[in-house]
């Protein structure tokens, strides 16, 4: 059995690689902004479990008659009440951060674990809450100019240059860089998968 992450994060996989699980990587091309406009009232947490199915079934028919389970990810940043994903410019990100500074928000990861060879799927929302600092003009201009915060849920990341500006978390930490490992073992094992049985032999 192997997993497939339908996914282009590289913080994704290497919180599965360090994890003891090397994936197949199969990019799903899902049009996220496309998609959360179809779904305008949606609530953060329903937006982001949409996308991972979305992204889960668009790679699903790649690999039938494998012997696979195919895994989405979509993560949002909740500031009350309001999805934010990826800002995708200086201008965006710079209002995130405004807004979000010394303030707590909720990291939303939705999770969808599908088999593509019968009709067994299954998702959740893993939640993380995340405490923000502040930071200075100085602070805020450099880590602007890393271009960093404009590919990432919310504009900052746990695991990198962001990981300076985040006064702590409350909850799953690998939540937070895209991913929950206990939410995916436990979906796993309602498909009848242990954990371990996905482990890379350690040489």
């Amino acid at each position: 059995m192997r997993l497939v992450l339908a996914s282009q994060s590289p913080a994704r996989l290497t919180v599965l690689r360090n994890a003891g699980v090397t994936p197949i990587v199969q990019v799903s091309y899902v049009d996220e902004e496309a998609l959360a406009r179809e779904h305008p009232v949606a609530t953060p947490e329903e937006i982001c479990l949409l996308l991972a199915r979305a992204k889960a079934e668009a790679v699903a028919p790649h690999f039938t008659g494998q012997d696979v389970l195919v895994l989405g990810c979509d993560s949002v940043f909740d500031v009350d009440g309001v999805a934010y994903g990826k800002p995708g410019s200086a201008e965006q990100a710079k209002q995130r951060w405004n807004l979000m500074m010394g303030r707590a928000g909720i990291l939303r990861t939705g999770h969808w674990l599908m088999d593509p060879n019968s009709d067994r799927a299954l998702g959740d929302v893993a939640h993380t809450t995340v405490h923000m600092g502040t930071l200075s003009d100085a602070e805020m201009d450099a880590y602007l100019a890393t271009g960093e915060p404009f590919q990432v849920a919310g504009g900052f990341t746990l695991d990198a240059l962001g990981g300076a500006f985040v006064n702590g978390v409350e909850g799953d930490p690998s939540n937070v860089v895209g991913l929950s490992l206990p939410t995916l073992r436990r979906l796993l094992a309602e498909l009848g998968i242990t954990w371990t049985d996905l482990w890379e032999p350690r040489r």
